[in-house]
């Protein structure tokens, strides 16, 4: 789902809320509306707003762990994919293609993970290995030590490059993670609850309206928030590709 349009949809179904208490207001007599019946309202009201706060608070927080989780996993290709390369530069000349190889292949990587991370909408695409995990797994795997240290630096180089599938496949399987739209009509239903029951008993004038609007926009914009988390390889928020794409540029050839 689009994070900006849902929230907008949100918004105003929350900001309709108020118009939804006045309209009820204007309706009922004013027996109606006092006494037992403001109480009870009141703390039906209260309920509502701690569940929809508890419920907020812990979407953000799962949120902001998920984009901190990709965002570390990208990390770490990076971390691995330089450590590789360090490898086969300390292993000798021989390796020389093979590191070409790596540096034509870290942005087609790129590519591949931030497609494949991005919001289906249609058939979801099936999971493809890289040619940086087969070429140059398959070329590591066909050197010759002829020292121990080189012996070494191989078994290194092999273990890292298994990191980096790894690495991979755990950001291939975590596909998706935004809120299932009926949570999230549940939540704006709540929402929109509350509004109202505030404008049921307060006056109707431009102020309040102005108020209960800057309101239904700060709601809509923690909704808006978790879903741009929930989504970090699009939109504003996404992780950026430069700084795994541009990894190896800054080392020696």
């Amino acid at each position: 789902m689009n994070p900006l349009l849902t929230s907008l949809a949100a918004f105003i179904s929350i900001f309709c809320g108020t118009f939804l208490g006045i309209f009820v207001r204007d309706k009922l007599p004013d027996r109606h509306l006092s006494g037992d019946t403001k109480d009870i309202v009141r703390q039906g009201t209260t309920l509502i707003a701690t569940l929809a706060s508890l419920v907020l608070g812990l979407l953000i927080a799962s949120a902001n762990g998920k984009y901190e989780t990709e965002s570390g996993r990208i990390r770490q290709l990076t971390a691995n994919v330089v450590l590789l390369d360090n490898a086969l530069e300390l292993y000798g000349q021989e390796t020389k293609p093979i590191r070409g190889l790596l540096r034509r292949e870290t942005g087609a990587l790129a590519d591949r993970i931030w497609s494949e991370n991005r919001p289906s909408y249609g058939k979801p695409q099936p999971f493809e290995a890289s040619s940086l995990g087969l070429s140059v797994y398959t070329e590591v795997l066909k050197l010759v030590p002829n020292t121990e240290a080189q012996r070494s630096l191989q078994a290194r180089a092999i273990d890292t490059l298994i990191d980096i599938g790894k690495t991979r496949l755990l950001l291939f399987t975590d596909l998706g993670g935004t809120i299932p739209i009926p949570f999230l009509v549940v939540l704006v239903g709540w929402l929109a609850l509350i509004f109202a029951s505030i404008s049921l008993f307060a006056e109707s004038n431009a102020r309040t309206i102005a108020i209960l609007c800057l309101f239904s926009f700060a709601a809509s914009a923690a909704i808006f928030l978790i879903l741009e988390l929930s989504q970090p390889f699009v939109g504003l928020m996404m992780i950026s590709d430069q700084p795994f794409r541009d990894a190896l540029i800054a080392l020696p050839r």
